[in-house]
């Protein structure tokens, strides 16, 4: 609970410790901030996807100063900003059909916890779902058959932010699907081993209260991100042994994502199809996601 001395030191140092809005309209200013986005506290320069939504942040604030009678006019066009290349996803993550199978059958050999999360997982790389909309993926998004080919309707996503960051409190956030309005639903694919994942995930563990299906062991109200990656780079260690360190295949479980995509596109899927089940546009799809996977050159 936040108290009210906390509020008002709070301010304090907000007060202190920033520049008013009306700065914003001297372009000094404003390129120096502009500049500031696309660099780490490090000194690293800034991933092109982050500097790109933190630009839309300001530009949005500025907008907000316009409404309040801060600002007569929104200063951010007039400061011309290199154009910024959408990266590309590196091949050397993308795992392969027969990596992402062996990775899967090393997480559910992980007891308990790894079994939990052998479905979630697959979702990831069999239905190309965000970690997010996987974590809030509920029995009431599922239209599987018994066995075969299946249809999942996906609503929401809960993103990991850290309770301190959420207004709940809960270290994952309520969300519409990325970059769609509050009650648009992607509808994927589900490929005969997910479906056989899901009904023995559904079988084996059931769901919450509220349908859903994927939760810590211990933390039966939320998905640990901490839990995710523990069993994720265990699983990796499995696979590859003494280079797993070394190795960018599947270094994050979001890589799974860009392997199910690949291969969509690599089978033969138009890309219409893929970026409708990826939720992308084609242009966003073909400029970022792999068209390869690991070994295809051979």
């Amino acid at each position: 609970m936040i108290t009210a001395l906390t509020w008002f030191w709070m301010a304090r140092l907000a007060s202190t410790h920033t520049r008013r809005a009306s700065t914003l309209a001297g372009t000094d200013v404003l390129r120096q901030l502009l500049d500031g986005l696309a660099v780490r506290l490090d000194g690293g320069a800034r991933a092109t996807s982050v500097t790109s939504r933190w630009r839309k942040i300001l530009y949005n604030l500025a907008e907000y100063a316009i409404d309040r009678k801060v600002l007569v006019t929104n200063p951010l066009p007039s400061v011309k900003q290199p154009a910024q290349r959408i990266a590309e996803v590196d091949r050397r993550s993308v795992a392969n059909p027969t990596q992402a199978r062996d990775l899967l059958t090393a997480v559910a050999a992980q007891s308990v916890t790894g079994q939990r999360l052998e479905a979630y997982f697959g979702c990831l790389y069999y239905a190309a779902m965000r970690p997010e909309e996987a974590a809030d993926l509920r029995a009431d998004n599922l239209d599987l058959p018994d066995r075969g080919w299946g249809w999942i309707y996906l609503e929401a996503a809960k993103p990991h932010a850290g309770g301190e960051w959420t207004n709940t409190g809960n270290a994952r956030d309520d969300r519409p699907l990325k970059q769609r309005e509050i009650g648009e639903v992607r509808k994927v694919p589900s490929p005969p081993e997910l479906t056989a994942l899901l009904h023995h995930h559904l079988g084996t563990f059931g769901t919450t209260p509220d349908g859903r299906l994927f939760v810590g062991e211990r933390s039966t109200d939320h998905l640990p991100a901490f839990t995710v990656f523990r069993v994720w780079n265990r699983a990796r260690e499995a696979v590859f042994g003494v280079d797993a360190n070394r190795s960018l295949v599947a270094l994050r479980p979001y890589d799974l994502r860009h392997a199910a995509v690949s291969t969509w596109l690599n089978s033969g899927v138009p890309p219409t199809k893929v970026a409708t089940w990826a939720g992308h546009s084609v242009d966003i799809l073909l400029k970022i996601y792999a068209k390869c996977i690991d070994g295809d050159d051979a």
